[in-house]
């Protein structure tokens, strides 16, 4: 059975279908049980087309109506109007006021936004991990938005599940980057297990930017994709674990019709 996340502020839209899928509901086997919906992991194509098939259907769409991109960890946004012709762009955030056409954000331990205007029935995903949320990807998706005709203050956005500050540990070097763009980003490091390591509050630091992009009615899920190992993939993880890949967790949103 497909299991999800929902956000509470975009499950008060009337008409809109979202869901931040956990690992839970697909055909794959291990390290992808077993919703894994990437396809650039080193996975069984089929069982990864049969997956998105199950996340798609559970949206109520067809799997065709279901578009991701070519994620690079960029700040690119493109607009969707319909299922690509031919292999996606690269990208890391989409926008769309297409109905019945759900557009979708990969991860495994990034922050996957998603976000809506209400009234101008425009949505948008983005993918933001360490270096789109630094480098503008959610001003990116917002502008994106802006230009087909929402309102930065009518938007409401969802942080899905990633990783948490408390997993997050990352070296001095890492620290210095945001400084050196920033004074104030400070404030989302914590003091790491030695003298020589942070953490850092990936999901903070999204907010804050979508604050800083205009958008002030957003909310964090609070979901730890590192720590919650039966309910989500994780690079991180992974990583930790001398795994040999990791599955990819699908964060979705549509349009109804009418």
């Amino acid at each position: 059975m497909i299991d999800v996340v929902v956000s509470p502020l975009l499950s008060k839209v009337p008409g809109l279908h979202h869901a931040f899928f956990t690992r839970n509901g697909g055909v794959s086997e291990a390290p992808y049980d077993s919703l894994n919906v990437g396809l650039g992991s080193r996975d069984h194509p089929e069982r990864v087309r049969e997956n998105r098939l199950r996340a798609a259907a559970s949206l109520g769409l067809p799997a065709d109506r279901l578009v991701t991109v070519y994620q690079v960890h960029s700040s690119r946004s493109v607009a969707v109007h319909a299922p690509w012709d031919g292999a996606p762009p690269e990208a890391d955030a989409m926008v769309s006021a297409a109905p019945d056409l759900a557009i979708g954000v990969l991860t495994a331990d990034c922050a996957p936004i998603l976000l809506v205007d209400p009234e101008a029935r425009v949505v948008g995903a983005a993918h933001a991990g360490w270096r789109g949320a630094l480098g503008g990807v959610v001003e990116a998706v917002v502008g994106c938005m802006a230009d087909c005709g929402a309102q930065r203050g009518r938007i409401i956005a969802a942080v899905g599940p990633c990783i948490a500050q408390a997993s997050y540990e990352v070296g001095l070097e890492f620290e210095a980057r945001f400084l050196s763009a920033a004074a104030s980003h400070a404030a989302f490091f914590a003091p790491g297990p030695t003298m020589d390591k942070r953490c850092f509050d990936l999901p903070g630091f999204v907010l804050d930017r979508l604050a800083l992009a205009g958008i002030e009615n957003a909310e964090s899920l609070g979901r730890d994709t590192c720590a919650e190992s039966g309910v989500f993939f994780s690079h991180r993880r992974g990583t930790l674990f001398g795994e040999p890949d990791y599955g990819r967790l699908l964060s979705a949103i549509a349009l109804g019709n009418g």
